[in-house]
């Protein structure tokens, strides 16, 4: 089967391999985009499996229209929910990498009765007040707050911009402080050498979501990415196990 590509509204990149249902739908990272090392695998995955896929770049990541810069927590799930609406028909299986985890996680509560699933790969709900700020010196602090933006230096390329808009966004798309309306089957899948998502930041998820299927898989020597042939492997076998048992 060939995926078909396109631009939703003439904004939003995306890739959609048509097949069976449950349909499953990638959301990337922070700065990750609709190429990277996991949704490629999941797009060949679900292509021998014969079952339907959406990958698609939020505004200002990847192929999409639009600034990073300009981004927001909120701006980010709206493109995931016009996305979901427009491209995807029937229950589907949310895949959700690092801040994809918490983009999914709202996705799902603004359309819980379409998603059969959810998968986390080190999810990161809250990120930016429970992970970004705390780590930040007083100083990187005055500089979001009176200059806007703070350019953080990063391994995977250009310095990342964090901006006051991202980080008072965040405040208001916060999940972790009270219980997440969510009874769909959930899977997490966490490294315990991760440097940038702890592994007990996905215990503060098991205990705020509030449906009882849910379960968590600790990687003892997986990293953030989980990108390792073995870690794509689990990926892959989460999400035919959670497919199984939706027949």
């Amino acid at each position: 089967m060939m995926e078909e590509t396109g631009r939703l509204d003439g904004r939003l990149a995306y890739a959609r391999l048509p097949g069976l249902g449950p349909g499953v739908v990638f959301l990337p990272g922070f700065r990750s985009d609709m190429q990277g090392s996991k949704a490629l695998a999941l797009r060949d995955h679900c292509a021998a499996q014969g079952r339907a896929l959406l990958r698609f770049d939020y505004s200002g990541h990847g192929e999409s229209a639009g600034r990073f810069e300009d981004g927001t927590i909120g701006a980010w799930a709206a493109d995931a929910i016009d996305a979901f609406d427009a491209l995807t028909s029937g229950p589907q299986v949310l895949i959700g990498s690092s801040m994809g985890g918490w983009i999914a996680l709202l996705l799902a509560r603004a359309r819980p009765e379409r998603v059969a699933g959810l998968i986390g790969i080190a999810p990161a709900p809250d990120f930016t007040q429970a992970l970004m700020w705390p780590a930040f010196s007083e100083a990187q602090r005055q500089t979001i707050m009176q200059a806007g933006v703070l350019h953080l230096p990063s391994e995977y390329g250009e310095p990342t911009p964090v901006t006051r808009a991202l980080i008072e966004d965040g405040k208001r798309h916060a999940m972790l402080d009270a219980p997440i309306p969510l009874t769909c089957p959930v899977r997490i899948l966490q490294g315990m050498q991760d440097p940038d998502v702890p592994w007990r930041h996905a215990l503060r998820l098991v205990e705020a979501l509030q449906g009882n299927d849910v379960r968590l898989h600790l990687v003892k020597d997986g990293d953030h990415r989980l990108s390792r042939p073995e870690d794509l492997r689990l990926l892959e076998e989460t999400l035919e196990s959670l497919l199984l048992a939706q027949l």
